[in-house]
């Protein structure tokens, strides 16, 4: 049968880019009028096994705790040290011939307790600066604008994203800084990882974990507040610039059915459905699905929808998906049970922080999505975070992590011979960061080494490692050069 043409390979100017946030790589946390925000209360567990190593969900008492603490390590207060290094940084990454770089701007520098009337004048210059940079650089910049970085003064106020008052606080935010970058900026995401609302939510949602007699239920409240306050900055981007596009970003949480029993593929599938579909589904398509409903009134909760609510929902769905993607995980009718859990999958390989390596599940996840939502998809986040040896001579030989992305350009690739729609691809941390769930340095992504230990120390020195030469093939090739 002849007349079906399909792609052969990634279209002509696609965004080959690399990703960080800005807590987890500016440091100078207090300088030119910062606040402070959640970032700056996670700290390292180094006693803990490393799949372990995260800060979980704390109370109001903990928070305002860890404020005044002076004897934990918060590797996130310093990180790399971006907010004086970026010049520098940002020619190296250019180096990879990357032509596009997605960062967040750090809601505290320019609000620093969210609820200034007027914003902060030196945050907003350093990001005029840096972003001239990225441009002057030759890289399209995309804007995460809350990416865990939430004042934690609001999460004290007002239970974070639970309290409807930071729809407002959110939105005051998003409106000058799009404003302010309208004719530099075409790509916005406007909350990072927004469905993460189950595992380590703090980061999300920064609701104090003693906020309500409901956690649960106060959650998915916090989740609807989200939805608003996307529809209403997209609604308030489109008319400050036509031309932006606006995107909903996802974690990857679609897990496998742990069996064949019918039991455990449905169970899943709810699973999958509540942990992944939810955002999209309602951000993309406009309405609340009937599965959530449903799962609403079993769970006996009382959501509180204003007037007007759904009708603004619907009459601002957003132009894309976004989605990082680490690993796949297995999930069957006992595990949902708690907690919607997943556990590993024993059939793939695991990375030292136990995340499943699945290169195959991005082009059925890349399909999944693109058959549901028919919206353009940004693969924001994916990358193999992994301990590098300096070798005597500084050269850093990380063919695990070509392995590891070469795997997933592959199946990404076939995602396009598919059919899917594919705006860019952006490796995690293509300079080493600090880690957002377990405040390491020393779980390391990028192709950039940077000479700074868990603990601050080190000289700061940048480094290039085997990957940085190989990714400069792969931009340059358009990716088709993978080996």
């Amino acid at each position: 049968m002849s007349g079906f043409e399909t792609a052969q390979g990634f279209p002509k100017g696609f965004l080959w880019g690399g990703a960080i946030a800005a807590n987890q790589a500016e440091g100078n946390w207090r300088e030119h009028g910062k606040g402070f925000s959640i970032a700056e209360i996670t700290y390292l567990q180094e006693n803990l096994p490393l799949y372990k190593r995260y800060n979980g969900e704390p109370t109001k008492e903990r928070i305002k705790e860890l404020m005044q603490d002076n004897e934990l390590v918060f590797p996130k207060r310093w990180g790399i040290d971006f907010y004086r290094t970026y010049k520098e940084d940002l020619k190296l990454l250019a180096g990879t011939g990357m032509n596009s770089f997605r960062t967040s701007i750090a809601w505290t520098r320019i609000f620093p307790t969210g609820e200034e009337e007027k914003p902060n004048e030196a945050g907003l210059k350093f990001y005029d600066d840096l972003i001239d940079e990225i441009i002057k650089n030759g890289m399209a910049p995309v804007i995460t604008i809350s990416h865990y970085e939430t004042p934690v003064e609001l999460s004290l106020k007002y239970g974070g994203w639970y309290g409807r008052e930071m729809i407002d606080c959110y939105l005051k935010f998003a409106k000058v800084i799009m404003e302010r970058y309208k004719n530099k900026v075409r790509d916005w995401v406007l909350l990072n990882q927004i469905n993460l609302i189950t595992f380590e939510c703090f980061n999300n949602l920064a609701i104090p974990s003693d906020w309500t007699d409901n956690p649960l239920q106060a959650k998915y409240q916090a989740l609807h507040h989200q939805f608003v306050a996307c529809a209403k900055a997209y609604e308030a981007g489109k008319k400050i610039n036509p031309a932006f596009r606006l995107g909903l970003m996802i974690y990857d949480d679609v897990s496998y059915p742990g069996s064949t029993k019918p039991e455990d593929v449905l169970a899943n599938y709810q699973r999958s459905q509540r942990q992944s579909y939810l955002c999209p589904d309602v951000l993309l398509r406009g309405e609340y699905p009937g599965y959530i409903k449903r799962w609403y009134g079993e769970k006996g909760f009382n959501i509180k929808i204003e007037d007007g609510d759904l009708k603004l929902i619907k009459e601002n769905t957003l132009d894309y998906l976004s989605f990082s993607y680490y690993y796949t995980a297995v999930a069957d009718a006992e595990s949902v049970k708690v907690n919607d859990g997943w556990y590993r999958n024993s059939a793939i390989k695991q990375s030292d922080w136990g995340w499943g390596i699945d290169p195959v599940g991005l082009r059925t996840k890349l399909n999944y999505y693109w058959d549901r939502w028919q919206k353009p998809i940004q693969i924001s986040e994916n990358g193999l975070g992994a301990f590098d040896k300096v070798e005597p001579d500084g050269s850093i030989h990380d063919n695990y992590r070509i392995e590891y992305l070469k795997e997933h350009i592959k199946a990404m690739k076939e995602a396009v011979k598919d059919g899917v729609e594919i705006m860019g691809y952006y490796p995690w941390g293509p300079i080493d960061i600090v880690s957002c769930s377990s405040c390491e340095m020393s779980k390391r992504y990028g192709f950039i080494h940077v000479d700074i230990d868990d603990y601050g120390k080190g000289s700061g020195k940048r480094s290039l490692k085997d990957s940085y030469y190989w990714y400069k093939k792969v931009t340059e090739s358009n990716g088709e050069i993978l080996d």
